[in-house]
């Protein structure tokens, strides 16, 4: 069976606090969820009826057990959950303080599971008859994740779509410096069909820091399709044929600002699969990422698209809001 949403990469335990508004110290009760940026857009596509999967390994513990375990009550494949005994599987926690500020303390020293994903593991023809491929910066951080990325990229060859997620992680890194990443983000690029980021993802990948400026670098290498998330000034998209569309952000009253881009992703690749033009899924995803920010976890706050296109008729006929968010003004899940 071929997958229409294939991801790969990060995968952990989200520990998120149910109090807000205050520091990790005060905190006195937890939730747990699923989390991982890739993990969480195959739970969003998955939500929207779509066969997914991820490649990722977690560790062989008790939470790589519920991994396995969330991801089949999402209707997500685990086909591709390796086992690493390199570390245990990741757990991270954040703090709560909207609409903005979200800190995450990732624990995923000396180094996590999900980047011992190894070449010779893959399965290449899931990876190239998959619809869409999903691969994110982070996949390129450390060997032999860095090689497996590159090497899932070259098999596919532009092969139905791909999707970069720029996912500038510094943190996991061992050099932080942008510079010394821009080159492996060049090599991903060169078979990529879709690239997506943030403003500082983007001028990571590109040296630009003006939207349009990095946009159009990104299609320089050969994307089809650049997506920009700018926060408060909304999405921008440009085709290879320099057709731009600019969807303005949907407010949101702010929970949880972390999952909005994953949700964001999802929705994405929604309506990617769905064949819709640039202005109509840019507009869903931006609606989506808002959704997830009002809402307190990342995996389980994927919303169906009945809600996102109730979203969009309020969004419509809402001409002012409180507290904005897009899938770019806050931090994409862990």
């Amino acid at each position: 069976m071929s997958f229409e949403v294939l991801t790969m990469g990060r995968v952990g335990v989200d520990v998120y606090p149910l109090q807000s508004g205050v520091g990790l110290p005060q905190v006195t009760s937890f939730g747990k969820y699923l989390g991982g940026s890739p993990t969480n857009v195959a739970v969003a596509a998955a939500r929207h009826g779509h066969r997914a999967a991820v490649i990722t390994k977690t560790g062989r513990d008790p939470f790589g057990d519920f991994v396995r375990t969330a991801l089949g009550g999402y209707g997500v494949s685990t086909r591709f959950v390796g086992t690493s005994d390199i570390a245990p599987t990741p757990v991270t926690f954040c703090e709560i303080f909207p609409p903005d500020d979200f800190p995450l303390w990732f624990y995923r020293l000396p180094k996590a599971p999900d980047l011992d994903i190894r070449p010779d593991e893959l399965d290449l023809g899931a990876v190239r008859h998959a619809r869409i491929l999903w691969i994110t910066g982070t996949g390129l951080a450390e060997e032999p994740s860095r090689s497996a990325t590159l090497a899932a990229l070259e098999h596919r060859a532009k092969s139905g779509t791909t999707v970069f997620d720029l996912d500038w992680r510094p943190m996991f890194w061992p050099d932080t410096d942008a510079t010394a990443a821009r080159a492996y983000y060049a090599e991903a690029l060169r078979h990529t069909t879709v690239a997506v980021g943030n403003l500082a993802e983007c001028t990571v990948a590109t040296g630009e820091h003006e939207p349009y400026a990095a946009a159009r670098a990104l299609l320089a290498t050969g994307v089809e399709l650049a997506v920009v998330k700018r926060g408060p000034a909304g999405v921008l998209a440009m085709d290879a044929e320099g057709r731009t569309v600019e969807v303005p952000p949907a407010p949101v009253e702010v929970v949880n600002g972390l999952g909005a881009g994953d949700a964001f992703g999802g929705a994405l690749c929604h309506g990617l699969l769905a064949g819709w033009d640039t202005r109509r899924t840019t507009a869903f995803a931006n609606a989506a990422g808002a959704l997830v920010a009002g809402r307190l976890a990342c995996s389980d706050a994927m919303p169906t698209e009945a809600e996102v296109d109730d979203k969009l008729r309020a969004v419509n006929g809402t001409s002012a809001s409180t507290s904005r968010a897009t899938s770019d003004e806050v931090n994409s899940a862990a």
